[in-house]
Order: structure tokens, then C-alpha cells, then sequence
């Protein structure tokens, strides 16, 4: 076998830290990696996919060892910036034709999102993980405008088709949960869970042990193959291992995977001040997406010094994989104006944190899954959701890594290849283009 090197041409870059990594007490991260270890494995990331490819792996051969390694500190990537919805259903199925194929489809997506759901409801049973972590409450979708609430109405006529439990709720059963009676409708289903996501990673982190280690701040400069198994170079070390499993989402790119097919997007949140409980009526705790996609995401949640809004909307492309400040200014302006809208008597609340975390798209919606070079595989591209899909992705590439089968794994071996985007700058423009002709249809919602 020819040996082959693989550079990353550039190191994640995650900005502004996020309000849920804030609020969390100080954790001492693992040690960086700073020798040379042999292990059967090697995962790049510790994110959703990364976590739960070594989950999995050492759920399937205990015996098995695993280094998982981090650029940065764990929560502090995309999956500790995430909304913190782990949704059962798809998201959006009340478009198109629904014939055999889209119900196939739709089973099949509603595997995927159920296996990464029993994959935390597993550990949080397993570890005694309160409702802070991991909360099996189900979620609303809510609607601003009357388009809206046709949106959700076909929406309940699909799940309908499916066999799938939900209830529609009016503007006055929608205040109850909410408090505030800007929304003119909703429906709530019940199989979603809400997670802290920042929590939620690191939890699952600390459970590591020998043979599984983690090691943080220790960035993979470059991957050489050879007949003899791969090294992952590090700043101070290396990893010589049997299997790489790629989990860095959209960065796979910088590692000249996906080269041409990932489109890397933003996308923005905001989370308020501590408010007083009594301020706001309706359920302390409770997360609503919006009725059209693209519209604006909306999460309650509460601690010990207070309540907190969060708002999530607003979607920028960014082929370099990050962000600048005006892109924040840009979206927090977005954001305020979202929330007045939604809690106007509660405008006078300040937003504390603003961030922005990546997320990877294919033309084809199709993740980067699988072996893409010689003991190299890949659980990358989650196509938004990424509790969901990246939680999937990581399970199903530990899976065709030890050689075991199931219909998950069915299921991403049946996806197509991702599909070669047109050449820049007409990717550039379309991206733009697309994503601001999409905001401005969502509109209110």
C-alpha cells in the first residue's frame, strides 16, 4: 500500500463561547496528548458523532482500544452551540409528494432520530442523569402568522399518515405553555427530548475510561496511511492506530475529504438575562421550533438564579468555517427583534450570551458516511439536526467499523454519495442567495 498524507489545512475555530458552556461550573479538561500511543482506533472530534462512535465501540468489543482527541475543550465545539433539541421526527414533511417513497424515507429518518434517542436515554438511566442534562418532555412547533398555522396543519395531517401521536394546540392552549400570546397556534410532540448540549457532551466524556481515553486541546495536524496502519500527528504527540473515524463534521474538508461537496453554514443564538420565574407565565421549561423552516427557534429554560430565553435564528455560509464579529452584530440585531416580537412585554430583557456555531450541508442532504480512503471513515455533513444526525452518524460508523450490522446502519450504507457542488464562485452566490431567500420566506415565523 502506498503511504499517503493527509494535512489539515486549517484548525477549528469556534469564536464567542456559548451561553450554554457559560452557565456550566469549570471542568478540568483531560490531558493533552503529549507522547506516542498505539490503539485500535483513533476518532478526531468530540463532538456528538466522535462521542458516540467511542460509545458504541466499546459497547461492541470492550476490549477494544479507542483514543478520542479534541481540538479544543469538549462542549466548546459545535455540539456544545446546538439548540439542544434531539427531535424523533422529521422536520419538515409536510412538502412534497407523499407517496411510498417519502413514507419510506420518513421511517427511515424516524429510525435514525429514535436510535440517537435511545442511545442517551440508555446513558442517562445508566448514569442518573437528571432533567438538566437529558429531558424526555417532548416539543412544540409554534406559528407566528395564519401561513403558519396552515403550515402546521399540514404538518398534522402527515404524522397523521404515519401513525404518529401529536396534538394541535390554539393560541389560548399555546399561551399556557408559552406565556406570551404572540403565537397563534402550535403542536406539541411528545418523542423529542431537550438536552443542555454543552452538558450533555461532557457528561458523556467524563464516563471514559481504559481502553476508551480522551484527550483534549490536542489538535490533528495530519493523518498518514501505510500498509502498516495509520498515524494521526498531534502538536506533541502522535496516535498510531489500526482506524481513523473522522467526526469533525464540515473540517473533514481541511483534511481534503469532501473536498467540493460540503457547504459550511452558521447559524446564530442569543440567550437572555436571568428573569425572575413570576415574570413570565406559562411552563418554566419548554423548547418550540418554528412552524416554517428557517424561521426562529425558542427555548425556556431555568436554573438556580432565574429563567432564560434563548433565541436561534438566522443562517450564514461560511466556507472558511468561521465567523466574524459583524456576522454576530448582524444576527443579535435579528435576534432582538425576534424576541420583542415573541415576548414584547418582556423587551426590556438583555440578551447575555450571542454565539454561533457550524454545521456541514450536501447538495443531496446525504452525509459524508463511510470509508472514504483506506482505513479512514468518515461520520461527517449532518445536514442540521446534529443531535440527531451526528449522534446516527457516529453510531452507524462504529458499527461498520467493528463489522456489525443493523438497520441503522442499513440505512447510512442505502445514502448516496454526497454530490459535487457547482464551482465557486457560483456556489458562493447560490449559497447566499438561497439561504436569505429562504430566511425572508419564513418570515414572522
Amino acid at each position: 500500500m502506498i503511504s499517503k498524507t493527509f494535512r489539515a489545512r486549517r484548525l477549528p475555530a469556534h469564536g464567542a463561547e456559548s451561553g450554554w458552556a457559560a452557565l456550566l461550573s469549570s471542568r478540568t479538561p483531560t490531558p493533552e496528548l503529549d507522547r506516542t500511543i498505539t490503539v485500535d482506533v483513533v476518532i478526531i472530534g468530540a463532538g456528538f458523532a466522535g462521542l458516540a462512535a467511542a460509545t458504541r465501540l466499546a459497547n461492541l468489543h470492550p476490549g477494544l482500544s479507542v483514543a478520542v482527541i479534541d481540538a479544543d475543550v469538549v462542549g466548546n465545539g459545535a455540539s456544545g452551540r446546538n439548540s439542544g433539541f434531539i427531535i424523533d421526527l422529521p422536520h419538515d414533511i409536510s412538502s412534497g409528494n407523499f407517496g411510498v417513497d417519502a413514507v419510506t424515507k420518513s421511517r427511515n429518518e424516524i429510525v435514525v432520530a429514535r436510535t440517537a434517542i435511545q442511545h442517551y436515554a440508555h446513558l442517562a438511566e445508566e448514569n442518573g442523569w437528571d432533567k438538566d442534562v437529558f429531558d424526555p418532555s417532548g416539543k412544540y412547533s409554534v406559528a407566528m402568522t395564519d401561513s403558519g398555522t396552515a403550515h402546521l396543519a399540514t404538518y398534522s395531517s402527515k404524522l397523521n399518515s404515519l401513525g404518529e401521536p401529536h396534538q394541535v394546540l390554539g393560541a389560548e392552549e399555546i399561551e399556557e405553555v408559552t406565556g406570551t400570546r404572540s403565537f397563534k397556534s402550535g403542536l406539541f410532540t411528545p418523542g423529542a427530548v431537550m438536552v443542555q448540549p454543552a452538558a450533555l457532551v461532557r457528561a458523556i466524556a467524563d464516563l471514559f475510561q481504559e481502553p476508551v481515553r480522551l484527550f483534549e486541546r490536542t489538535p490533528a495536524l495530519f493523518i498518514e496511511t501505510s500498509s502498516d496502519g495509520c498515524t494521526v500527528k498531534t502538536p506533541k504527540g502522535e496516535v498510531r492506530a489500526g482506524r481513523v473515524i473522522l467526526a469533525t463534521n464540515g473540517h473533514a474538508e481541511s483534511f481534503g475529504f469532501g473536498t467540493g461537496k460540503l457547504l459550511h453554514v452558521f447559524t446564530y443564538a442569543s440567550l437572555t438575562e436571568p428573569f425572575e420565574p413570576s415574570a413570565l407565565g406559562g411552563s418554566r421549561k419548554w423548547g418550540a421550533t418554528p412552524a416554517a423552516p428557517m424561521g426562529t427557534t425558542v427555548r425556556r429554560i431555568n436554573g438556580a438564579d432565574g429563567d432564560r430565553i434563548l433565541i436561534r435564528s438566522r443562517y450564514t455560509y461560511n466556507p472558511k468555517i468561521e465567523v466574524g464579529a459583524g456576522s454576530i452584530k448582524s444576527a443579535s440585531d435579528l435576534h432582538d427583534r425576534k424576541f420583542a416580537d415573541r415576548f414584547p412585554d418582556h423587551r426590556h430583557l438583555k440578551m447575555q450570551y450571542r454565539w454561533a456555531g457550524a454545521m456541514a450541508l450536501t447538495w443531496n442532504s446525504v452525509p459524508l458516511f463511510g470509508q472514504v480512503e483506506d482505513r479512514i471513515f468518515a461520520a461527517c455533513a449532518c445536514n442540521g439536526i446534529g443531535a440527531t444526525k451526528a449522534t446516527a452518524a457516529g453510531i452507524a460508523t462504529a458499527e461498520l467499523v467493528a463489522g456489525h450490522r443493523s438497520q441503522l446502519g442499513d440505512i447510512f450504507r442505502s445514502f448516496e454519495k454526497p454530490q459535487a457542488l457547482p464551482p465557486r464562485p457560483f456556489t458562493d452566490v447560490g449559497a447566499r442567495l438561497n439561504l436569505a431567500f429562504r430566511e425572508w420566506r419564513a418570515g414572522r415565523e
